[in-house]
């Protein structure tokens, strides 16, 4: 859930954290680059709480100090953010990192850090976050499920993912999906997670 994606869809992101949690989302993933650190702390506070009482979990990007204080499940982090390593150190070993990925190389290396799941992408052409690298297809996914299913380390794709591409990606082996800004495309956000669902259970 990018925040400054839902302020465009005009969706204040607890309202729409509780949009997706109605509609059956069991993992919610908070990104605010440009938040202030206090009001970042307090909105993970109050989608962690939502969340655990949904039963669904809840990961804080880049900031493995709020996420850690905000009682969040664990954190994702870039190749330009803390090493999985360090943010081990502040989250502990029971918490969920996640770390970003975008090339063999970057993939290759990442396997051998602390991870619980690595990610992958963008798959497709994306505007929701630049992250300065071009798609990388489908080719990619499945060389990067291959390897990533050899460490026994899940992986998720992300970047340009649509409910009809969804289903093509998972049978590249991604083990899930990261989905931004098609759950905001149609103005029914708790809608579109339970289409995900239904769709994605036939896979």
């Amino acid at each position: 859930m990018d925040v400054d994606a839902a302020g465009r869809a005009g969706w204040p992101p607890i309202d729409l954290a509780r949009a997706f949690l109605a509609g059956g989302a069991t993992f919610l993933q908070l990104r605010a680059k440009a938040m202030p650190s206090a009001a970042l702390l307090e909105m993970a506070e109050t989608i962690a709480a939502l969340a655990h009482q949904a039963g669904a979990t809840l990961i804080v990007n880049d900031r493995a100090d709020l996420a850690h204080l905000a009682g969040a499940d664990g954190v994702h982090v870039g190749q330009d953010d803390l090493a999985p390593a360090a943010v081990r150190r502040l989250v502990g070993d029971d918490a969920m990192v996640g770390l970003s990925t975008h090339t063999v190389e970057q993939l290759d290396s990442a396997i051998h850090e602390p991870v619980t799941y690595l990610a992958v992408g963008p798959v497709f052409g994306t505007a929701t976050k630049d992250t300065g690298y071009s798609a990388i297809g489908l080719p990619l996914v499945r060389d990067a499920a291959r390897r990533a299913a050899a460490a026994r380390v899940p992986l998720v794709a992300i970047g340009g993912i649509t409910l009809d591409r969804a289903t093509e990606v998972i049978a590249a082996g991604a083990a899930s999906v990261a989905v931004i800004g098609d759950l905001l495309a149609t103005g029914d956000p708790e809608a579109r997670v339970r289409e995900y669902l239904t769709r994605l259970a036939n896979v």
